[in-house]
């Protein structure tokens, strides 16, 4: 351990790492990119592969730019700063080529452009962890070091909303000065079109002063204070007395309400984009009957409704198709069903799964869809478009859509969901 040797870096590994091999065992450098040279300490040993950090830069890649966030290497949130936007998209895009050749052995008839958004300060959604530190005298409010039992001190960070990103610092002071600061476990971010709110997730009631100071907070920086004193279901405004969130898709004038702890898709003007390549690619038209699983909030459901003649949604969450069906109601669309249901679980005879449709969206967790392809798509089924967080489940959901269910994969891209970071978010369309 600890040991130092001298690297050439040949490839980035699908975690944005640079990928060297010794003696013929593959070594995973954080920090360096491919073409460059570097002395590296290992840092982790392993059966298969070992783990190191550069410890100097013997020659660069000319691709190289310097990070803009000052906490780059010490931060987990971000492993691609180092590389130009470009460059990053395109190590996504082989990273999804790779898999589907290594995994489904299938490969799209023609590659989509890349999506991409602004780059900076697009995360409107995410969890802060939260630690007193005696010996800092500091609390420490951010995203976990790479060693994730370590919460990085963070002043700043850039993908984040600049409302919360550049506040970081005086949220560490708010939090230090908390009679509770030992109780305050996490902060959760969630920001509308109009409004940003931060739920305090606190593991002891919290006393008057403290309550006082949060409240100060909040109006000092126009930015709505919630408390979680248990699950979910435990969620209450501190200030103000009511909190409203939404966010608007104006191509198909929708406005989709949210609670604190729902799941939205976390870079909004990313989101926008993807809606409408999604709903490209499906070629909807009035005698459509489509259905839409993983649907959450209706992401994706309420703009099909616009176009097609009858949709349905399934989502496992109940209170998400809950809150689904309020947004259908209070955006004035009619033709749209909602059923909460274990997708994971076998829902062959289920009501919804029995129907006939003629178009599919399928926006799966990180597991995929392989146990709904069990049992979908159903003869007259012609059209997929699934939305992907990770190209290792859409790879083999892929073989199976074209080895077992006569499906050719017609398209794919990547969609840059998360910039400066190693996840790859992509879309595919399927057609039989």
């Amino acid at each position: 351990m600890n040991q130092i040797t001298e690297v050439s870096i040949t490839d980035l590994s699908h975690d944005g790492r640079g990928v060297a091999h010794v003696n013929g065992k593959t070594l995973f450098v954080a920090g360096a990119l491919p073409g460059e040279t570097a002395r590296v300490r290992i840092v982790k040993r392993s059966r298969h592969f070992d783990e190191a950090k550069v410890e100097e830069l013997l020659q660069r890649s000319p691709e190289r730019i310097a990070p803009r966030c000052p906490h780059f290497g010490g931060c987990s949130g971000c492993t691609l700063q180092h590389l130009p936007p470009a460059a990053q998209i395109a190590a996504k895009q082989r990273v999804l080529a790779e898999n589907f050749e290594r995994i489904g052995k299938v490969a799209p008839l023609r590659w989509l452009e890349p999506l991409t958004a602004e780059p900076w300060g697009y995360r409107r959604k995410g969890r802060l962890s939260v630690k007193w530190v005696a010996k800092k005298d500091k609390a420490l409010v951010g995203f976990r070091e790479d060693n994730p039992r370590f919460v990085a001190d963070l002043s700043e960070c850039h993908t984040l909303l600049p409302a919360i990103g550049l506040r970081l610092a005086e949220l560490s002071r708010l939090v230090g000065s908390l009679t509770a600061r030992e109780q305050i476990a996490q902060i959760e971010i969630a920001a509308g079109d109009q409004c940003v709110a931060l739920t305090f997730r606190h593991l002891q009631p919290l006393v008057d002063s403290d309550r006082a100071a949060l409240v100060d907070f909040a109006k000092a920086h126009e930015i709505a204070i919630l408390l979680q004193s248990g699950g979910p279901d435990s969620v209450v405004p501190l200030w103000p007395e009511q909190v409203s969130l939404s966010f608007r898709i104006p191509d198909f004038d929708i406005d989709i309400a949210f609670r604190p702890l729902d799941f939205i898709q976390v870079n909004g003007g990313m989101n926008l984009r993807m809606i409408a390549r999604a709903l490209e690619l499906l070629e909807l038209n009035a005698s459509d009957h489509v259905l839409d699983l993983f649907c959450g909030l209706g992401n994706f459901t309420l703009p099909i409704a616009r176009r097609a003649g009858e949709v349905v949604g399934v989502e496992g969450e109940a209170a998400l198709v809950a809150r689904s069906r309020e947004n259908a109601q209070a955006n004035g669309i009619g033709n749209v069903e909602f059923f909460a249901a274990d997708l994971a679980a076998d829902q062959a005879d289920a009501p919804w799964a029995r129907r006939s449709y003629h178009k599919l969206l399928l926006d799966p967790p990180r597991s995929g869809a392989a146990a709904v392809l069990e049992y979908l798509p159903r003869k007259g089924c012609d059209r997929i478009v699934y939305v992907s967080c990770h190209p290792g489940s859409l790879a083999r959901d892929a073989g199976t859509l074209v080895n077992r269910h006569g499906f050719t994969l017609e398209a794919a891209g990547v969609m840059d969901m998360f910039p400066h970071t190693a996840h790859v978010e992509s879309i595919a369309l399927f057609v039989r």
